[in-house]
């Protein structure tokens, strides 16, 4: 327990390594993941470190191995995760990683740009079969139009004359030239229209898509494109064509005239096509083997890369001694651990070869450590809450382990439901049975990643709720009988027990607590069930939830201030025990405490027969500050006013008792030269802990340089005590009121489950048979999915964070500071820090 209740105990210390076995050395404390490195040269820049170049080289192949990764993601082959975690690779081994990953990376480009310019040859000659084939048609269609051109009486010589071109003469032939070439099928219409106005409608334009789809040798993208033939006459038309095709990026083929020479070149197009898709076939395969070669070890080599990078970086965090042959490193480690990482720097000295062993000495420090809790993989999850709101300081108590049962505890409160409880702990009863699958798998779903990672924390609330629904009789709204009623209820109008004949069509149910209990003693466990039955259900229940909630919020915050006791003791701090743990809990006892008293003494000292004589607490709570009785008034017991006006001055004493007595001390001891500035921490009032006289954290000699310490500033003390006694004054109040979120959620998700269930399912079961079977199929879709989404998810999710902020807020704020830096050692199970994208 004293592991989960406080952070590990830490040690600075001084490690001195070989230079031929740091490396090893290193990785050893890598696998081990218990050492956190401080950087040495941190004024140093990164390009200006030892050990740079062999970062870069990581980088080199890092960037080589994405590039593999990503030609063989595009070819769909799946890459082989065997779940292996080699160690990291020998520096000599560097050399053949590099030698293996650019004979690799030279393989592929040459094997890409091949497979690029076979790819661009087909789609020419795939391109020019196709103009081929749609041009014989062209070609006829632009006889005629010859033929209607030669006698067409508005072509005149003064019309070719403003062409640039000779007249034609009677009786000679009008010759047209031509162009042929293939387009991408959505630049069409601008590229008829700019035909038009460049050349004056001189031209004729003939077009026809291609059917099937082109392949992009450079994207690889299927593309659609239309193949054009255009008719023009004179040398000054074809220029103007031939710049518009090509502003146009449209690609032009040469096109014989005859339909002899078409169709012979028609077979030679062919006859190359077939050998492409021969030499393509090989060539696909070969870049197949290689990348299913290279994908059975990607996944390992990713490892490997990113672990000697990591080395490498952690190295340039080290000194270098004079001689160049000895590397100084500073590190923070837990104290019980140093054993396991002495080990570790056997081991790597061995691996080495050097015979020089390395040296770890403790070093004295008024430096605060990092934070550093032990979790598995249960606590985990609930230490993340905590930290989610600060890191604990250094050796303060750690919230999590009570947050391990008062969490799902206070989400049941809200939650209470067998039934959506159920729900929950089965799902995450199945996480935890497939969590070894999952993980296997390494979903990257980041909402599917948060549901895993809390997947004990679902379960407890799942079982949690199960039990507070069974406290609450209450299944998807509906109540289980199991004990049988106590009651035997009366029929307002006709002040007649109620019978099954009249029970069966009542609408307008009653329940009277003078009745209680007619048929024995209370129901054994939980709510009795005829009050499902009863239209004053709400104003039976409110009372009693509400007064649980603040039962159940005054218990916690008071369990978190004696909490603050056990920090203050840890901390040898007995000025904040006499003027700040004293005056709070008797400030919060003599008035929340006094409250809790008088619900329990109201259960136990008024029956049904004083209906209407009990008194109201909170109206008597106001009253006992007021110091306002009126004479009709009745006390609970002998001496009530008089004990309730003796807690009233109680907690009265305690507000300057919190607000002046420390400061005051403290400007007395500064006076009187008693003051020692190493004890206190004059922002948080705290002791850290940390005498410079006494070595904390180790027996060495060497000593660390502290920061300045500052000057006892009366007034900024005083101004600091007093935000913080009037924060926990009014907090006192304000914090007993957001328990009462307890009784409010609760109230809401047994309403809206109530008003789900006879909105929908009640119509279908009122239906008669057949036709309320066809109705409860569709009917119990709609109610499943309904609960499921927003009674389990979205219900959950609010009771979820309302108990969080319960938690952060109202709880920890009695003890936890949470002003510490969370240890965060050099471990080679997180290496994606030291991966970089392109």
């Amino acid at each position: 327990m004293g592991a989960l209740l406080r952070s590990e105990e830490m040690t600075l210390c001084q490690l001195f390594l070989q230079s031929e076995a740091a490396y090893t050395c290193v990785s050893e404390l890598g696998e081990l993941g218990l050492v956190q490195f401080r950087d040495l040269n941190p004024d140093v820049n990164a390009f200006q470190r030892k050990f740079v170049n062999e970062v870069r080289r990581c980088d080199e192949m890092e960037r080589k191995l994405r590039f593999l990764e990503k030609e063989i993601k595009k070819d769909g082959i799946p890459m082989l995760d065997t779940g292996d975690n080699p160690d990291a690779p020998a520096p000599r081994e560097m050399i053949d990683l590099e030698a293996t990953f650019e004979k690799l990376e030279n393989e592929m480009k040459e094997v890409n740009a091949n497979s690029e310019a076979l790819k661009r040859n087909f789609l020419e000659l795939t391109e020019l079969k196709h103009i081929l084939r749609k041009t014989q048609t062209f070609f006829e269609e632009a006889e005629i139009h010859h033929t209607q051109a030669i006698h067409d009486p508005s072509l005149t010589d003064e019309t070719m004359g403003l062409l640039g071109e000779e007249p034609y003469r009677s009786g000679q032939a009008l010759k047209l030239g031509f162009v042929a070439g293939v387009i991408l099928r959505e630049k069409i219409p601008a590229f008829e229209k700019m035909l038009w106005r460049v050349c004056r409608g001189n031209v004729f334009l003939r077009q026809t898509e291609i059917v099937n789809p082109l392949e992009d040798p450079v994207t690889g993208d299927q593309v659609y494109k239309s193949v054009f033939i255009i008719f023009f006459q004179g040398d000054q038309l074809k220029s103007r064509v031939k710049k518009i095709c090509e502003g146009f990026r449209a690609t032009l083929y040469p096109c014989p005239e005859t339909p002899a020479e078409r169709r012979e070149m028609a077979i030679g197009v062919m006859t190359r096509i077939e050998d492409l898709n021969t030499v393509l076939g090989q060539t696909q395969d070969h870049r197949h083997r290689v990348l299913v070669a290279a994908a059975r070890n990607i996944k390992v080599w990713f490892i490997k890369v990113r672990k000697i990078k990591a080395i490498y970086y952690t190295l340039n965090q080290f000194n270098i001694d004079v001689t160049q042959k000895c590397l100084i490193a500073e590190c923070w480690c837990p104290v019980e651990d140093l054993d396991r990482i002495q080990q570790a720097l056997r081991r790597g000295t061995e691996r080495s070869g050097s015979s020089v062993p390395s040296i770890l000495n403790k070093m004295a420090t008024k430096q605060t450590p990092p934070t550093y809790n032990r979790t598995n993989k249960f606590t985990e999850a609930f230490q993340a809450i905590v930290d989610a709101y600060g890191v604990s300081t250094y050796r303060e108590i750690n919230p999590a382990p009570f947050t391990i049962i008062s969490f799902p505890f206070l989400f049941a409160v809200m939650f209470g439901d067998i039934g959506h409880g159920l729900i929950m702990a089965i799902f995450g009863i199945f996480l935890i049975i497939r969590e070894k699958y999952f993980m296997a798998k390494k979903i990257e779903d980041e909402i599917f990643a948060t549901f895993f990672g809390g997947r004990y924390i679902i379960t407890l609330m799942g079982l949690f709720s199960i039990y507070t629904g069974f406290l609450y009789n209450d299944v998807f709204s509906k109540s289980l009988n199991i004990f049988g009623s106590s009651w035997f209820p009366i029929d307002p109008q006709t002040h007649k027990t109620y019978t099954n004949a009249t029970l069966h069509g009542s609408y307008n149910l009653q329940l009277d607590p003078n009745t209680s209990f007619v048929g024995g003693g209370p129901y054994p466990f939980g709510l009795d069930p005829i009050w499902q039955m009863s239209t004053n259900k709400i104003t039976a229940t409110n009372s009693l939830k509400m007064k649980l909630s603040v039962i159940f919020g005054v218990t916690q915050m008071l369990f978190g201030v004696i909490l603050s006791l056990f920090n203050h003791r840890h901390f040898k701090n007995n000025l904040n025990i006499i003027c700040e743990f004293i005056p709070q809990v008797i400030f919060m006892c003599s008035i929340f405490g006094y409250l809790c008293i008088l619900v329990f003494y109201k259960w136990t000292h008024f029956t049904v027969n004083d209906l209407g004589k009990d008194p109201n607490l909170l109206i008597g709570l106001i009253n006992m500050f007021l110091m306002q009785r009126k004479k009709t008034d009745v006390p609970m017991y002998p001496g009530q006013y008089g004990f309730e006006k003796f807690l009233v001055f109680l907690a009265a004493i305690c507000v300057p008792w919190m607000w002046l007595a420390k400061p005051l001390w403290l400007r007395h001891q500064h006076r009187f030269g008693q003051f020692k500035h190493h004890q206190l921490s004059v922002n948080s009032g705290d002791v850290l802990g940390h005498d410079p006289e006494v070595n904390h954290h180790g027996d060495g000699d060497l000593l660390t340089p502290a920061e300045p310490e500052e000057e006892f500033d009366f007034g900024e003390t005083f101004i600091h005590q007093s935000i913080h006694t009037i924060e926990y004054c009014l907090g006192c109040i304000s914090h007993t009121a957001s328990y009462l979120r307890l009784w409010a959620l609760s109230l809401a998700h047994a309403q809206l489950s109530e008003v789900l269930w006879s909105m929908v399912m009640q119509i279908g079961l009122n239906f008669a048979f057949p036709v309320g079977v066809f109705l409860l199929v569709p009917l119990f879709a709609f109610w499943a999915g309904a609960t499921v989404v927003v009674l389990v998810l979205m219900e959950g999710m609010s009771a979820f964070l309302h108990t969080l902020r319960l938690h952060w807020v109202e709880f920890q704020s009695k003890f936890y500071k949470g002003e510490g830096e969370k240890f965060q050692p050099f471990t080679f199970e997180d290496l994606s820090q030291y991966s970089v994208e392109d």
